[in-house]
């Protein structure tokens, strides 16, 4: 079973075909299929090919599944006997997307 590491939002994922990830937000409606270009890995068995800093001519195809946003996450910040508290709330945008295809 080949697998590949793709970057994408700033952060970088190992995939393999059927996977589901949540990756950040992406500009695609649901059902459309994506494709990742910036693949620093493929590995497929014993051989590796390792990207210097990606691999040409390797993509990753995906079809988006959903959007959504991740459960709230809240910070406090609180300062014992200073009369000093603060609260914030945030929830980060996601879009999960299905593997469909490594191209080495």
């Amino acid at each position: 079973m080949s697998y590949a590491v793709i970057k994408t939002g700033g952060k970088q994922y190992r995939v393999q075909q059927g996977d589901v990830l949540r990756v950040e937000l992406l500009n695609a409606e649901e059902g459309a299929t994506v494709s990742f270009d910036e693949v620093l890995l493929v590995g497929e068995g014993e051989s590796i090919t390792v990207g210097a800093p990606i691999v040409s001519g390797a993509t990753v195809s995906a079809t988006v599944r959903k959007h959504g946003r991740a459960d709230k996450i809240r910070i406090i910040k609180f300062r014992r006997r200073k009369h000093h508290k603060k609260q914030q709330g945030h929830r980060q945008h996601f879009t999960e997307v299905e593997i469909t295809g490594i191209n080495a």
